[in-house]
């Protein structure tokens, strides 16, 4: 199986450098996420997809992370509905609002995203 890259782009306020993620939108993708990696690049990310807008369904777990991370959930319209840091082992969050998209990506990377915020995605070669 051979995972879709997507360059992830802030259209409301930019980036301070790219952002490249894995597109997960099966299950098992999604179960994984970035579980049991030692590290990730500044660069680097996934991005959860779900079928619908759902609190539940987004939800994230921190199982089997060794680092913090950075999760934006995004509606429908792809608008950012909520932000915050997830700490390794510790966390299971779920969004405040309703969400189709999660994206998992370096905690230094939080500050670039705010609620509002409106979030398009590109296909990488």
């Amino acid at each position: 199986m051979t995972m879709q890259r997507v360059h992830v782009i802030n259209r409301s306020r930019g980036l301070a450098r790219p952002l490249h993620a894995d597109w997960c939108d099966s299950f098992g993708a999604k179960l994984r996420g970035l579980a049991w990696r030692r590290s990730l690049g500044a660069e680097e990310g996934v991005v959860l997809v779900n079928e619908g807008e759902s609190r539940a369904n987004s939800a994230i777990h921190m199982l089997g992370m060794f680092f913090d991370l950075a999760i934006v959930w995004l509606d429908g319209e792809k608008s950012v509905v909520d932000v915050r840091v997830a700490r390794a082992w510790r966390s299971i969050l779920k969004p405040r609002m309703p969400a189709q998209y999660v994206i998992e990506c370096a905690a230094e990377r939080l500050n670039e995203f705010v609620v509002g915020d409106h979030i398009a995605f590109e296909t990488l070669p």
